[in-house]
């Protein structure tokens, strides 16, 4: 009989997607804001980077999906890289939402070296983190209601980043930048670059400590395979892409991606230049 999941890991495994979810939520709803308001960077070639960035990390996914299924440590093959990618996590977030003191040139290749390098980070963290539910347990119902935290911690990681980067963009800006309320007047939130910056790393801060909990209090007990084990990473791909519910799967997923991207990406504008121009 399948021993029965506790509530701390259940609660530690949802932790994995509130960090997660924080940062999906300030690059999904605020990086395009952040690169043209704050950056100075034209919407065209900030919308560009990110097909060019999103194209890339669809194919690295893979990749990392691969080499984490042949990672063995003491503690698994998907945990470590919570441990071993929680710092980098956040470090970049701030990295990236740093402008440099460089011309328009510079700071669009820095933008797409800092972006591209957030977006490999992702990966390396969550690619694993999804993983880690299927050896959990092997029991299905264990893991739907696994899957159930996972979904509700992600909507609590997302309404932190909602409720509070603003108000810590706004706070950091005053206090660093003496310029920052004039920089507000027409904005519904600050483009002080320092205070980005520093709202960022320490949303980054949290995400570091949530997915050190993650790591801790779940553990991997269903062991895979030898046959899979054994399979070459050329075996794996043929027999991924011969998988027709996979390709639907990746169809449906990317639809939900566009629709997301989209409606978070000019959910700000629509709010500063519609909502608060006209009430």
């Amino acid at each position: 009989m399948t021993k029965r999941i506790s509530l701390k890991e259940k609660i530690g495994y949802g932790l994995g997607d509130a960090a997660s979810s924080m940062f999906w939520k300030i690059f999904g709803m605020y990086a395009l804001f952040f690169y043209t308001d704050v950056m100075g960077i034209t919407a065209a070639a900030a919308g560009t980077m990110f097909l060019i960035a999103r194209v890339w990390d669809s194919f690295f996914d893979l990749f990392v999906g691969v080499m984490a299924d042949r990672t063995k440590t003491k503690w698994g093959r998907y945990r470590p890289y919570l441990l071993w990618f929680a710092i980098p996590f956040a470090a970049m977030g701030a990295i990236t939402f740093f402008v440099p003191e460089l011309g328009n040139t510079g700071k669009l290749v820095y933008a797409y070296i800092t972006y591209s390098l957030m977006m490999i980070v992702y990966s390396l963290i969550n690619v694993p983190y999804a993983s880690l539910l299927g050896v959990m347990s092997a029991d299905s119902q264990e893991r739907n209601i696994l899957s159930s935290y996972r979904m509700s911690f992600a909507f609590i990681g997302s309404f932190v980043t909602f409720m509070f980067l603003q108000p810590l963009v706004d706070g950091y800006a005053k206090i660093f930048d003496k310029s920052a309320a004039l920089a507000k007047v027409d904005a519904t939130i600050s483009t002080v670059p320092i205070g980005w910056t520093l709202a960022v790393a320490s949303i980054g801060v949290l995400c570091t400590i949530l997915f050190f909990f993650c790591f801790k209090w779940t553990k991997e007990r269903v062991e895979s395979a030898s046959k899979e084990e054994n399979a070459s990473v050329k075996e794996d791909l043929k027999s991924l892409f011969q998988n027709t519910p996979w390709w639907i799967l990746v169809a449906t997923g990317l639809a939900a991606l566009l629709f997301n991207a989209v409606r978070d990406g000019v959910a700000i504008y629509y709010f500063r230049d519609y909502v608060q121009g006209h009430y």
